[in-house]
């Protein structure tokens, strides 16, 4: 199995995270990783929103985004046989290079990039043999689907166009 390059740009580890077909222990801190730095690409996002409703849903994602990478972690520690406790390395953020105003056709990216988060937890979860780690798998991805509705919910408080590319 390919195993997660030393990527440091946000969005070219997610697409190399999505293009794996299982996680072993290395990939699932990868995921972690990458899950921590989604809380940051949120809260930039609302950032630079400019709108107060907008910014609150999508400060929401990056909230739970903090949550799947808690999941990650158990999920780690119960591969490994004992708890996991991230290295510094772990606890890296990803660069994210993002305009300082969000234009609306970003957005329907970003609602296809979760969904494909959750069609890739949803075949990690398939590829994995301890149930409990395919039932953390399995809620993060249900949770990407629900963040794509909110960014959707945010293209019709801005009237951006809705469709994914």
């Amino acid at each position: 199995m390919p195993q997660p390059t030393t990527s440091q740009d946000f969005f070219a580890a997610v697409a190399e995270l999505g293009r794996l077909a299982r996680l072993d222990v290395d990939a699932m801190r990868f995921a972690f990783r990458i899950e921590r730095s989604g809380e940051d690409f949120y809260n930039q996002l609302a950032d630079r929103i400019g709108n107060a409703r907008a910014a609150e849903l999508l400060r929401k994602n990056g909230r739970e985004e903090r949550g799947h990478a808690e999941r990650l972690r158990r999920a780690i520690g119960i591969k490994l046989g004992h708890d996991f406790e991230p290295e510094a390395s772990d606890l890296a953020p990803f660069a994210i290079d993002l305009p300082s105003a969000i234009p609306p056709q970003l957005l329907p990216g970003i609602v296809q990039g979760e969904l494909d988060g959750d069609a890739g937890y949803q075949r990690w979860a398939d590829a994995e043999s301890d149930p409990e780690v395919q039932r953390l798998l399995r809620l993060n991805g249900r949770e990407e689907t629900m963040h794509g509705e909110r960014v959707r919910e945010v293209i019709a408080l801005l009237g951006a166009p809705a469709k994914t590319a």
